[in-house]
């Protein structure tokens, strides 16, 4: 045999394994959705993949780890989504522009992946994840600040902190009544978030920025 048909067989194993831990947390992801994290079993997760315990087995010890490496992967894609979604705003920027971008953003990765709630807001999580998750909350809070410092050149950093956390307690509590919903009507209740934003940081930011 060659060295490169040597070099290939082991490339191919990797590009299988590869495809099956992802054809195993999209089966995941689903479960976690529909059961929640508590409820949700190994055999459930294979079953919906199409596999046999013994299969998962070979990929992960546990349900723990599938749902860490599933929250590894989506916390990675949130922190580049909210990356592009809290950069700084141009002073000609309307505020309802402003927000209504950074809302959009979030909304399409958390309609996207609704297992990303699920995970980060269910009970009874695994501790890796737990962690993962103040972490990211930290970075979050540190990035809506940074877009707020913007906004509020004179605020001081108490009062930025503050109004952070208010934003994003907003959005939280909104996003839930989001994926609660389909179609026209979950449009709606993203406009409602939009709407409840512009209205809480307006008369903050006063005429500093331009209005739509």
């Amino acid at each position: 045999m060659s060295e490169t048909a040597e070099n290939e067989q082991p490339r191919r194993r990797q590009a299988r394994g590869e495809r099956r831990i992802a054809q195993l947390l999209q089966a995941a992801a689903q479960v976690f959705c529909t059961t929640g994290y508590t409820a949700a079993s190994t055999n459930a997760i294979a079953r919906e993949a199409g596999v046999s315990p013994g299969t998962l087995y070979q990929f992960f010890p546990n349900k723990e780890a599938i749902a860490i490496e599933l929250g590894d992967r989506l916390m990675h894609e949130m922190r580049e989504t909210y990356g592009e979604a809290l950069a700084p705003v141009d002073p000609a920027t309307p505020l309802e522009e402003a927000i209504g971008s950074a809302v959009d953003r979030f909304m399409a990765f958390n309609t996207e992946h609704p297992v990303f709630f699920a995970l980060m807001h269910g009970p009874d999580l695994p501790g890796g994840i737990t962690e993962a998750h103040d972490q990211l909350h930290a970075t979050l809070i540190g990035r809506v600040e940074g877009l707020l410092a913007s906004l509020l050149p004179a605020a001081p950093p108490t009062d930025l902190t503050r109004t952070a956390h208010v934003c994003l307690g907003i959005y939280k509590a909104g996003l839930e009544l989001v994926l609660a919903h389909e179609g026209a009507e979950r449009a709606a209740y993203v406009q409602e978030i939009k709407n409840v934003l512009v209205r809480y940081l307006a008369p903050l930011v006063g005429d500093r920025l331009g209005r739509a």
